[in-house]
């Protein structure tokens, strides 16, 4: 253990990636820990990323891992066991036993996707079940598509995915906590509401073919948006003692961060989904660039006296 790295980044997904490479082109001595669990890998494609729309997730990783190569960034596959702050450095735990020595770290495991315990649902996540109409509502456009939620984010995701489709029915999976408001918004645009208890999904050739009710009567559907919640994947935010933000409508302990991607700890920087960001590969990449940039800057200022500007929120730009 006799190097130390300016920066280890943990996670390989688009937030990772992008901020090895901004610090690999920064001329940053820097190692990216990759645990090959990116939520989206099942995915046919990855929708709305400018210049690679449709492309699938695993060839975009693929890519990636190519470019900060090629920038000298070292690029290992493991998981991190644990991290530890220790006289101003990291040491940073690999679950084979590894150790290494870094100035600062990067957080960029992304979130766990919790969708429903509903039997055909694993098979089909990721394609024609899905978590966002940004990501996958093109795809199943002018299809009959249904929202598995309750409540006020039932009434969100039905009008949001009323964008993409004419045929909505939402799914409560019981009796539904919906308001007379609610009711008839949902009315107005024409989107239905079934209370009947879901069982299972059909699927036929890979895709949704039908939701079955406990019942066993059938509603066919081609697609379907689940309200699904996210959580960290491991421990390691909470062991370095990092403040976890207030939770999100999806996010349920995102890392807190401010405008500079850092966390409540000096020299923690976080980025993308873990953050309780938009789960979108567009907004992990942007927030991966932001947050590496400033890890370029705190470096520079410890190195070459850098100026820092504040943040704006007020706080000042010492860490």
């Amino acid at each position: 253990m006799s190097e130390i790295w300016d920066c280890i980044v943990v996670g390989g997904g688009a937030a990772g990636l992008s901020a090895g490479l901004v610090l690999g082109r920064a001329r940053r001595n820097t190692l990216l820990i990759d645990a090959g669990q990116q939520s989206n890998r099942s995915a046919h494609g990855i929708g709305g990323l400018l210049g690679h729309d449709g492309r699938p997730p695993v060839e975009l990783y693929r890519l990636g891992r190519d470019e900060l190569a090629s920038y000298g960034v070292q690029i290992w596959a493991g998981e991190v066991a644990d991290i530890e702050s220790f006289d101003g450095e990291f040491v940073v735990r690999l679950a084979g036993g590894r150790v290494e020595r870094t100035r600062r770290v990067l957080l960029a495991t992304g979130m766990a996707y919790l969708p429903p315990d509903l039997p055909g649902i694993a098979q089909l996540w990721g394609r024609s079940v899905f978590h966002c109409p940004f990501c996958h509502g093109w795809e199943v456009r002018d299809l009959p598509l249904a929202v598995l939620a309750d409540g006020a984010r039932a009434v969100h995701l039905a009008l949001l995915l009323r964008c993409w489709s004419d045929d909505i029915v939402v799914l409560t999976n019981g009796p539904a906590e919906l308001g007379a408001d609610d009711r008839t918004r949902l009315a107005n645009a024409g989107v239905r509401v079934d209370e009947r208890p879901v069982a299972a999904l059909d699927a036929h050739d890979g895709e949704l073919s039908a939701v079955v009710f406990a019942d066993g009567e059938r509603l066919p559907r081609r697609g379907l948006l689940v309200a699904a919640a996210l959580r960290q994947r491991d421990q390691l935010a909470e062991r370095l003692g990092v403040d976890v933000a207030e939770p999100g409508p999806v996010a349920q302990d995102p890392v807190g961060v401010d405008p500079l991607c850092r966390t409540s700890i000096p020299g923690v920087f976080a980025a993308g989904d873990l953050t309780g960001e938009m789960p979108q590969v567009a907004a992990a990449i942007a927030a991966g660039s932001r947050a590496a940039a400033a890890v370029v800057q705190s470096l520079a200022a410890d190195d070459y006296g850098l100026p820092l500007p504040p943040v704006m929120n007020g706080r000042n730009t010492d860490r």
